[in-house]
């Protein structure tokens, strides 16, 4: 190696080895940050719950709430793991479940097509606004008493009367979302040379997806918390009908475990229905 001042050679000593940080190290570096963003991330927006199912815990022992109707949490798990071992919890959680989900599956293959039909032709929007206005104004939960005289105390009563609840948002927010479509998206279509049926296909539809999804998120949600005023009535097997029947027979750690079901089970329904959305909405920014 060429020594600067004297301009002679000399043999490279450990001193001139080139040090290289090994390979993968800069990758785990890198991958660093990216791991600390998500773990805080996910952190500031559990710690609201996290904060909840504490006071839970720890201000019935202190007696701020009456531990005898609102038990600490840690009693209300351990009664949930009971009614699981029973095999009690899994049967009312099916039963709900499928109620659910035939009225909440009906209302979509139902609503969408008939909110897509209003929100697309004037005349047959003239024709069924001023009914459904009607009809949307008057609460699913006043109607249910029509419902199980009509239909009786059978499972097609709560099917169709989650149905019902289910109908209104996808219904109305499908309306909007064709109705609300830019102008100038369907100007531009046409001059193109599309057709009504390529344009509905192309620009319409798209462009209505997310106000859509909006209605069928709505609609989960519902389909859950109608159901349980369904099964409050007449009902033998179901959540609904599990926590009427606990509060009655004061059994309040089980009326709190269908209670905790209701909820985890309506987070994962809407966790689903966001998965299926941002799959169906991959095209927006």
């Amino acid at each position: 190696m060429a020594d600067v001042q004297t301009g002679t050679r000399r043999a490279a000593g450990p001193r001139d080895t080139v040090w290289r940080e090994p390979a993968g190290i800069g990758q785990t570096r890198r991958a660093r940050p990216e791991v600390v963003r998500v773990a805080s991330k996910a952190i500031r927006k559990s710690a609201a719950i996290v904060l909840l199912l504490a006071l839970w815990e720890v201000l019935p022992r202190l007696e701020v709430f009456d531990p005898v109707f609102v038990p600490p949490l840690s009693e209300n798990l351990a009664a949930w793991y009971d009614l699981l071992l029973s095999g009690q919890l899994l049967e009312h959680f099916q039963a709900s479940l499928t109620r659910s989900l035939a009225g909440f599956g009906l209302a979509i293959v139902l609503a969408i097509p008939l909110g897509l039909l209003i929100g697309w032709y004037t005349p047959v929007a003239d024709l069924l606004m001023p009914l459904l206005e009607l009809f949307r104004n008057t609460s699913a939960v006043a109607l249910l008493p029509v419902f199980i005289l009509v239909l009786g105390l059978g499972e097609t009563s709560k099917i169709t009367f989650v149905l019902y609840a289910c109908s209104w948002p996808i219904l109305l927010n499908t309306v909007s979302g064709v109705k609300t479509v830019e102008p100038l998206l369907i100007k531009s279509a046409r001059s193109m040379g599309l057709g009504p049926i390529r344009l509905f296909q192309k620009v319409i539809l798209p462009a209505a997806v997310p106000t859509i999804f909006t209605g069928v998120r709505l609609a989960g949600a519902y389909s859950i918390l109608v159901l349980l005023f369904a099964e409050m009535v007449g009902a033998k097997a179901g959540l609904g009908y599990l926590i009427q029947d606990s509060q009655s027979s004061f059994r309040i750690t089980d009326m709190y475990a269908g209670i905790i079901t209701i909820s985890v089970l309506g987070l994962l329904f809407n966790l689903l229905l966001l998965t299926v959305e941002r799959r169906f909405s991959t095209w927006r920014t």
